[in-house]
């Protein structure tokens, strides 16, 4: 989306003769950006919960939805014993955590994960930024960053 304003700006500046209309462009462009926001999945070990609740706090977060899920990546689940006998199991217990952000605010919470969950050992987990179009709260009707 951000890409064909850019064109839209381009084309339309260049056949503009007037510095108001170039500003007033430049203006929209820049609201909309404002507008912008990100939700955030990251999926992380389950001990590290309270670890990631504490920074997204520190950083003026306040809400989240956190799921509990399976799965592998490449540590390719693990092994368990039980009553002597050794099994593998192909997926392990992790957390899922998504977190709804203004655009603005996203470098800050990507780095407030890494640094609260990173243990430098596999699986760790990952964290996925996607684009967001509208929220809307339903006791209330309110949309956009007023919802978040």
């Amino acid at each position: 989306m951000l890409f064909s304003i850019l064109i839209f700006i381009v084309v339309h500046v260049l056949h503009l003769q007037n510095i108001t209309e170039i500003y007033r462009i430049f203006r929209t462009v820049k609201q909309i950006k404002e507008k912008l926001m990100k939700k955030i999945e990251a999926v992380i070990k389950p001990f590290k919960l309270d670890d990631l609740k504490q920074a997204m706090s520190d950083i003026g977060i306040n809400g989240m939805t956190i799921s509990e899920v399976k799965g592998f990546g490449r540590q390719k689940g693990h092994t368990e014993i039980y009553r002597g006998a050794e099994y593998s199991v192909g997926f392990n217990p992790k957390v899922k955590v998504e977190i709804v952000v203004p655009e603005n605010l996203v470098d800050k919470v990507v780095e407030g994960i890494t640094q609260s969950v990173q243990t430098g050992k596999i699986g760790d987990g990952k964290i996925f930024i996607l684009p967001l179009d509208d929220v809307c709260r339903i006791r209330t009707g309110e949309t956009g960053e007023d919802a978040i």
